[in-house]
C-alpha cells in the first residue's frame, strides 16, 4: 500500500536513508500519505486475518507493526542497495519478497515472545 499511494498521493517526498527531498517514485522515498497507507493497510489485511481465523485479536498489533517495520526495511533496501552496480538481480520483486520475509519473521518472533 505504501508504495502505491505514496507515488500517488505523496506531497512531499524523503529518501529514508538521508531525509533529502526527491521526486515520488524515487527508490527509497518515503511520504506521510504513504506512511500513513502502509499502517492502513497493515491493519486492514490483519484485521481480515483476524476475521478469517488466521490470527487472534491479540496478534493484530503484532501484525501491523511487523508490516510497518518491514515496510520502513523495504524502503531502506530500496535506497541503498537496489539498482547498484553488482546488484542488479535485487529487482523490485526481489526487495517484496525480503519485505514480506521480514514481516513474516518479525510477527512470527514477536508471536512466540508475546502470546
Amino acid at each position: 500500500f505504501a508504495s502505491e499511494i505514496g507515488k500517488a498521493y505523496g506531497k512531499t517526498t524523503f529518501l529514508i536513508t538521508t531525509l533529502e527531498r526527491v521526486e515520488p517514485g524515487t527508490e527509497g522515498a518515503v511520504s506521510a500519505e504513504g506512511t500513513a497507507a502502509s499502517v492502513l493497510g497493515g491493519l486492514l489485511l490483519s484485521l481480515y486475518g483476524w476475521g478469517i481465523g488466521l490470527i487472534s485479536a491479540p496478534a493484530i498489533p503484532i501484525s501491523v507493526a511487523a508490516a510497518f517495520i518491514a515496510t520502513n526495511i523495504e524502503s531502506l533496501l530500496g535506497a541503498t542497495v537496489q539498482g547498484k552496480p553488482n546488484l542488479e538481480w535485487l529487482t523490485n520483486e526481489v526487495i517484496n519478497f525480503i519485505n514480506t520475509l521480514i514481516g513474516a519473521v518479525l510477527a512470527i518472533m514477536a508471536g512466540l515472545a508475546f502470546l
